[in-house]
């Protein structure tokens, strides 16, 4: 049990003891370094419950813990604040429990649990990913490898998005303009080749609406009336009809999209347990609907469309079949979510990773699947993400002006690698450990700018900022890593620890208390979705490491006993930095 939970039940029971109250929880905070403490309580929560001068509650609290919680040595109070002060055998002992746990921190997960499915990437299958997407498949993957660190079941998804006029569009401009240009013939990444004739049709179009307009059109007339868009629409209808030809180019080129989507995947480190697509599931959810006619919760309008009235709840009224019955996004997304607990049956619930611009979509789609009687819909969540922005501005697909993923990943090994030929940090690497190195660093610095920013907040993404060997930084993190392997290489890792004969320095201590807080991190960030408390986390823990080691000598020390003692805590240290960066995606490597 952490010495947060064992305080708890103790500070509830000094409550009930001394008030003859009942408290439901205890905030607890770092001691401020001006005051003598390991821990504080915060006072001023319970003069909900119990009446009087927080700071007298307070001293009666301490004596109570003092009496009779055995690792209570002293505590002060400083106006609502109990400041408490833990022995050191405490933790010692603590170290002794965690020491070689490889996987201190992580629950293996309950196979009586329900599972959770986790859904980001979700691409069109007509442009390459990009910055946006990355922020969308770094958020969605590591958010399903802390709840599974946390103990739960997880199923990694995407649905791809393979239909549609947006679809059409780059397979029409490919028909007119392409002159039998394939991956294979032109050395280009099958999406990056789709990617081209979607902007393409739109640089094409434009032209005929400028034509049109020439000719005496309105611009929206012209933009509704243009040749390629009329034909785009020609094309749709084809794909819908089934026509041989029409199917046959689309499967063709989403199947190029796909090959160009695995090796971004591969190189972004990030993967999927099961993939839908839109093409299978845009009929899905209709069948619901007539139940949900049928139950009440959906109506019918004069027109022949059906709608749920979601006024009640805040919101307003909510198509989900058009007049001609053909079905819209949500019925599409009520039936891909139902399908997928049809599935997995394990499922009881689900992430979807998708930017904040959907936030009301989800909203009603969660009502609607709870209204329609599934239990589970109340274990749905979305994680919402802001924007990525670029010194130079917006991105837009159509235009041509994104910042392609897999550019971006090669230009953040380039740059890594300048930095660290600048810094003069690679004797005796050979080329090929030198490449591997800029790719690890590179990925590391991109991941961790990213993931370290709480998902809801826009980010200005800066490729140079986020590689630097100082700050709160990817790869000054992995540098720490590295310099404790150097240390490691150079210790005998067997050597005896004696930790009856042990005196905790205070940066031993700051240290292990900074340990001790990795299980719960990792509990609240996957109660919160965040892996920015991981990332800001590993960042703290980092600190604390270099202020022990800038503070005590680690191979130098005056016993061999505290030589031990401090290998095995730098041991313990890189461990954990391993298993949360693993959490956010990123490698750290042995040397730098």
């Amino acid at each position: 049990m952490s010495l947060q939970a064992t305080l708890t039940n103790h500070v509830k029971q000094a409550i009930k003891a001394i008030f003859n109250a009942e408290l439901e929880a205890v905030e607890f905070q770092a001691t401020r370094k001006e005051f003598a403490g390991d821990i504080t309580v915060v006072v001023f929560p319970m003069l909900r419950v119990v009446k009087g001068n927080p700071v007298q509650i307070g001293e009666q609290i301490g004596q109570y813990l003092e009496a009779h919680v055995e690792d209570v040595k002293g505590f002060n109070v400083v106006k609502g604040f109990l400041n408490i002060e833990i022995s050191e055998p405490y933790y010692i002992n603590f170290f002794n429990e965690i020491n070689d746990k490889l996987n201190f921190g992580f629950v293996d997960p309950n196979a009586n649990e329900a599972a959770v499915m986790v859904e980001y990437s979700s691409p069109n299958t007509n442009k390459p990913l990009h910055l946006g997407h990355i922020r969308n498949n770094l958020l969605g993957y590591s958010v399903a490898e802390i709840l599974k660190a946390s103990g739960k079941n997880v199923y990694k998804t995407q649905i791809i998005n393979d239909r549609g006029i947006h679809i059409c569009k780059s397979m029409l401009a490919w028909e007119k303009f392409g002159n039998g240009e394939t991956p294979e013939n032109t050395g280009l990444k099958g999406d990056k080749l789709v990617g081209n004739y979607y902007v393409k049709f739109d640089q094409e179009y434009k032209k005929e609406i400028q034509g049109l307009i020439a000719q005496g059109s309105s611009e929206e007339e012209a933009k509704k009336q243009a040749p390629l868009l009329l034909e785009a629409q020609q094309m749709l209808q084809k794909w819908e009809a089934g026509d041989d030809d029409v199917v046959s180019l689309w499967t063709t080129m989403n199947q190029w999209v796909y090959d160009g989507f695995d090796i971004t995947y591969k190189n972004l480190g990030v993967d999927f347990d099961k993939l839908y697509y839109e093409s299978q599931t845009y009929l899905l959810g209709k069948e619901f609907v007539a139940e949900g006619l049928r139950s009440g919760v959906f109506f019918t309008k004069e027109d022949g469309s059906v709608w749920c009235d979601l006024t009640d709840d805040g919101l307003d009224e909510k198509i989900v079949l058009r007049s001609d019955g053909t079905a819209v996004y949500m019925t599409q997304d009520i039936g891909t979510a139902i399908q997928r607990v049809k599935d997995f049956p394990d499922v009881g619930g689900m992430v979807y990773t998708v930017g904040n611009e959907q936030e009301y979509h989800f909203k009603v789609l969660f009502l609607i699947i709870k209204k329609l009687g599934f239990d589970w819909a109340k274990n749905l969540f979305h994680l919402s993400y802001g924007m990525v922005d670029l010194p130079s501005g917006k991105m837009k697909s159509r235009e041509g002006t994104v910042v392609d993923a897999d550019d971006l990943i090669d230009e953040m090994a380039q740059t890594a690698g300048e930095i660290s030929e600048e810094l003069g940090k690679l004797e005796g690497y050979s080329e090929n450990e030198k490449l591997q190195l800029y790719k690890t660093i590179g990925l590391g610095a991109l991941k961790y700018y990213i993931l370290k920013v709480d998902p809801k907040k826009r980010i200005l993404f800066d490729p140079k900022d986020s590689i630097d060997f100082q700050g709160n930084t990817g790869p000054f993190i992995q540098y720490t890593y590295a310099r404790i392997q150097s240390i490691l290489r150079k210790a005998d890792l067997n050597m005896e620890l004696n930790s009856e004969r042990l005196s905790l320095h205070v940066k031993e201590k700051e240290l292990l208390k900074q340990i001790q807080m990795f299980p719960e991190v990792i509990q609240n960030a996957a109660e919160h979705h965040s892996p920015a408390l991981i990332a800001n986390y590993t960042y703290d823990l980092v600190k604390a490491f270099n202020s022990f080691y800038q503070n005590v000598s680690i191979l130098g020390a005056d016993s061999d006993n505290e030589k031990a003692f401090r290998v095995k805590l730098s041991k313990t240290v890189a461990n954990i930095i391993k298993n949360a960066f693993s959490l956010l995606g990123i490698d750290v490597p042995e040397r730098m």
